[in-house]
Parts: structure tokens; sequence; C-alpha cells
């Protein structure tokens, strides 16, 4: 498959997940483009990140079909999904807390990728991350743990982007930290963008989603309910109203 600007990375079909006899998920289906970044918009409890778990491959109870690059992952390991060139970054982080900045980044680190067109995928490297994070630059030998929330979220994504990942699945990126961060943070997507890096982010926060993203989906009660551009949900104040409002 010839990678353009215009291919499909991403694409998700009629998915349905439960945690238990809770039923979550009820037919979402999206998909996001190479060199893309999409936001998944909604309230809290609306399947933002149920989606992106089912994704990864960290529901046990789910149904649907998911292709990324062309391959069908449904059913895969997280790790066989991780090791194809897909990044996830959770929402709580989960950082190594007794490792270093820089020890954390080695436990994220995978060979160089290459499109299925032979042309090779941006390779990240510690100092380019450090470069993105300065914030981590002057820290590389503090342990996670004596991190605070904000750096631990931009030291979660600096270890994903070390796997090379072709899209990042991102889980509220600006949820809890300081304006400070969530200023990087936007930096940081829109510089991974132009890296080529494809994004799905599963968002709250209007105004960072339009600083960032391409286009939108809005989920409600597990269901899409609105898809469009970036720059028509932040104009349709309809749509805000009902499904993104509190």
């Amino acid at each position: 498959m010839t990678q353009t600007a215009n291919t499909t990375l991403l694409r998700v079909e009629d998915l349905s997940a439960w945690y238990g006899a809770a039923h979550i998920l009820f037919g979402v289906s999206l998909d996001v483009r190479r060199g893309e970044v999409v936001a998944l918009m909604g309230r809290n409890g609306a399947g933002k990140t149920t989606t992106l778990k089912s994704i990864m491959g960290l529901m046990s109870k789910w149904k649907g079909k998911v292709e990324f690059m062309g391959q069908t992952i449904s059913g895969k390991q997280p790790f066989e999904i991780a090791r194809a060139g897909l990044g996830f970054v959770p929402e709580d982080r989960r950082v190594f807390t007794d490792l270093t900045v820089t020890e954390n980044l080695e436990v994220g680190r995978q060979p160089p990728r290459t499109w299925p067109d032979g042309s090779p995928a941006h390779t990240w490297k510690p100092e380019d991350l450090y470069t993105l994070f300065p914030n981590l630059g002057a820290m590389q030998d503090r342990p996670g743990g004596q991190m605070s929330g904000g750096e631990q979220q931009m030291l979660t994504v600096a270890r994903t982007m070390m796997g090379n990942p072709f899209l990042v699945l991102l889980d509220e990126p600006s949820e809890g930290v300081a304006p400070v961060i969530v200023e990087q943070m936007a930096h940081m997507i829109l510089a991974l963008k132009e890296q080529g890096v494809s994004i799905l982010l599963s968002e709250q926060n209007v105004h960072f989603a339009e600083l960032v993203s391409d286009r939108a989906y809005v989920l409600e009660k597990g269901q899409i309910r609105y898809t469009g551009s970036m720059a028509e949900l932040a104009e349709n104040e309809e749509v805000r109203r009902a499904y993104l409002t509190v």
C-alpha cells in the first residue's frame, strides 16, 4: 500500500464494547488519515477512553473491526499493536516512578520504521524530545516519581514517541495539567504533525482541540453524534451545547 497524504492509516468500523454487563460503545466508526490530527470529543463518560482502549486491544469484551496500516488488528494483543507502530498515551500516565527520565525513554525505544512504500518514517531520539519538551531536558536524571503531573504527562508522550509510531492515540492530554503545560502539549502535537505523525486525540476542551485538530468526531453515550471539520464544530454552537458543555 503506497502511503500518501490521503491514505487512511486507522479505520474503525462498527465498534462496540462492554465493561462487564455495562454496554459502553454502540457501533462507533471513525478513521484517521496520514498526517492528520483528529479529535474524539465528548463529555466525561461519553466513551472516549473506551474507544481508544478498544483500538489498542485493551478491552476484554468488544466487537467490531479495526484496521491499521491496511492490516486488521482486531483481536491482536496490545504489544503486537504497539510493534505495528500504533502508540498509546493513557490519561493516567503510568510512568516508571523509580526510573529516571532518560531510563523511561529508553524503555519505549523501538527500531526505526519505514512506510510501506519504502520511505523512512521519522526516528525519534531523546535529544529531539528534549528539544520538544525543554522541561524534560532539564531533568534527565530525575526519577519519574519526583515529577509533577504535567511533567509526567510530557514524559509519557515522549516515551511513546521513542517507539517511532506512525499514529498516536492521545487520551485527554490537557486534563488536570497547568495552562503552561497545555500550551506545550499543543505545540508538541503540531510538531509531531509536521513530522508526519497522525494523532487521534481524546479531548473535552474545545479550545485546545481547535488549536491542533483537523477534524472532529463527537461522542455521546457511546455513539458518534457529529462528524465534521474542527472549524465547523467550533462554529456550531448547537452541537457544542448539546454534546460538549457541562
